[in-house]
């Protein structure tokens, strides 16, 4: 789930498409403000830092949490110390002590790479590998054409992803020339300039003499951008911008790419469990490792960030790529967090089709029969997930994709900003009077990554960990709680808001209530779950 910031600004030859949506303000919050307390700091934190006061002196126990994402980097200085490890591995021997399946497994698994250490680094959008199925058996029938029932269900479905497909190219191939060209200029300005883009000022633009209409409206965008940021971070912007659009059109949506090879595993067989490699880091581990620093980043150890939870190991199961993740490996991941003792399991992912959600749906049963929590992000597209899908869901379908059921054990976080205004729900967020429970701090989070390297992201990826760090504290204060006993405490302690907030919806925007869009109607409070969690335990 990419967040890239938003630019509306001419070149050449037209308009470039927004990035996300998001939030862009000129003002920034306090550092580690996700912790902070709404009453005592002003900013809508979960009052992570109140609620240890009210738990000192009671004891706890440390609660694995799984990270299921594209990497973590198991060396960072402010990881390092609250990693779980196999204690039945013997690390690098390249014998499976344990006898799980799984060789030398010591920080978790690698569900897309390969024995030889070979991993996935991009793959498709799930989109385009339906569409790589389909396309053959539908691409030439007409309306007339004489098909079965199941067969006309799943024509209706091709003919939706052609559409969608197609406004996304578009989009991708459009984006890919305008940033990729906007980069190539700035890069030319940096050249003549003759200083390194972290030293270039406002000033240093302003005498910039531009050698062309292109080159002129790359200036103007730079000086605009320069005056509420770094040129620096500017710069950084566009060359993301244009490598997302450029990974969009080369390969999520290119039909003829398919790296599955790479795996070595029968695809089609979801009932495969035992295929990947050690390697949790990975080709790209930024996304992973911001997550689990979010969640459990060491404490008050006079380094970077502090986490959430401080009874925290984690353990990180890659299936990410950078693209869509593949059903298979989300399944395999969510059993093996689960069989490794894990008690939470962190998903900061999601898409719009899936390809095998059985396969899912029993990974998640198995999940809910062992009482482990499984904590979702609920998507970036600023969209109302009762009406459009976003894959994993908590809710368990039949053949015809009718609800049947819900899962007890699974709680969906959108994602909010500091500020009580109307701007408090991230621009970029989905919602859902049904579908998402709870909202938590999602904007401009600092956390930790690779390389022992801290960075800004944003995003329902961002929040999703802070309820799973908030979950991960009260397994840890009280083992006695019950993962559908957290989630209803996450959910009925939550920091309740009397300010309607701006949604997009029907192309118009809108403005509604917390909990007009969401389960709980509120954003998470760490301080106030413990408070609740003391009440059902002394009950």
């Amino acid at each position: 789930m990419i967040q890239l910031n938003k630019w509306l600004s001419y070149l050449a030859i037209g308009v470039l498409p927004t990035l996300g949506l998001a939030q862009d303000k000129n003002d920034t919050p306090p550092e580690n403000w996700y912790n902070l307390d709404p009453q005592t700091d002003g900013v809508m934190g979960i009052s992570t830092e109140k609620a240890y006061g009210l738990l000192e002196g009671r004891k706890s126990t440390p609660v694995i949490v799984a990270v299921l994402d594209g990497g973590v980097d198991v060396s960072h200085e402010d990881l390092e110390d609250v990693l779980w490890t196999n204690p039945k591995e013997i690390p690098g021997n390249g014998i499976d002590d344990d006898g799980n399946g799984y060789i030398d497994d010591v920080y978790g698994w690698n569900f897309i790479g390969n024995a030889n250490g070979e991993n996935v680094d991009e793959d498709n959008l799930e989109v385009t590998r339906l569409i790589r199925i389909y396309e053959p058996k539908y691409v030439s029938v007409l309306p007339s054409t004489p098909l079965s029932e199941r067969e006309r269900r799943e024509f209706v479905a091709y003919q939706k992803m052609i559409t969608d497909y197609t406004s996304k190219m578009d989009e991708a191939s459009f984006g890919k020339l305008n940033y990729g060209r906007l980069k190539e200029e700035l890069d030319s300005i940096v050249k003549t300039i003759g200083k390194a883009p972290k030293d270039i000022t406002k000033e240093d633009l302003d005498r910039f003499d531009p050698e062309s209409d292109r080159q002129k409206m790359a200036v103007r965008i730079a000086r605009k951008e320069s005056a509420d940021n770094s040129f620096e971070k500017f710069l950084g912007d566009i060359g993301d911008a244009a490598d997302y659009f450029s990974d969009q059109v080369d390969f999520h949506l290119n039909k003829d790419f398919d790296p599955r090879h790479i795996v070595g595993d029968d695809y089609e067989d979801s009932s495969e469990r035992h295929y990947g490699n050690n390697d949790v880091k990975g080709p790209d581990a930024d996304h992973g490792t911001h997550v689990a620093g979010i969640i459990a980043a060491k404490r008050n150890n006079d380094k970077g960030i502090n986490g959430v939870a401080d009874q925290v190991k984690i353990m990180s199961v890659r299936l990410v790529p950078n693209g869509d993740e593949r059903d298979k490996d989300v399944a395999n991941g969510i059993r093996y967090a689960v069989d490794n003792g894990a008690k939470i399991i962190n998903m900061s992912f999601g898409k719009g089709y899936v390809y095998d959600k059985e396969a899912v749906d029993e990974a998640v049963k198995y999940a809910e029969s062992k009482d482990v929590l499984l904590v979702h992000a609920a998507g970036n597209d600023a969209s109302d997930n009762d009406v459009v899908e976003n894959y994993p869901t908590k809710y368990f379908t039949d053949s015809l994709d009718a609800v049947i059921s819900e899962a007890s054990n699974w709680i969906t976080v959108g994602a909010t900003s500091w500020q009580e205004n109307s701007d408090l729900l991230a621009s970029f967020s989905n919602y859902g009077y049904r579908s998402v429970d709870v909202f938590a701090p999602g904007v401009k989070i600092n956390s930790t990554m690779p390389d022992s390297q801290y960075k800004e992201q944003q995003g329902t990826s961002m929040a999703a960990p802070v309820v799973s760090g908030l979950a991960a504290l009260l397994r840890a204060y009280y083992p006695e709680l019950t993962a559908p006993e957290v989630k209803d405490i996450i959910i009925k302690s939550v920091t309740k808001v009397d300010q309607k907030v701006k949604i997009k919806k029907d192309g118009a925007t809108k403005r509604v209530y917390l909990d007009e869009i969401s389960v709980g109607g509120g954003i998470v409070n760490a301080y106030k779950a413990v408070v609740e969690a003391n009440n059902v335990v002394s009950n």
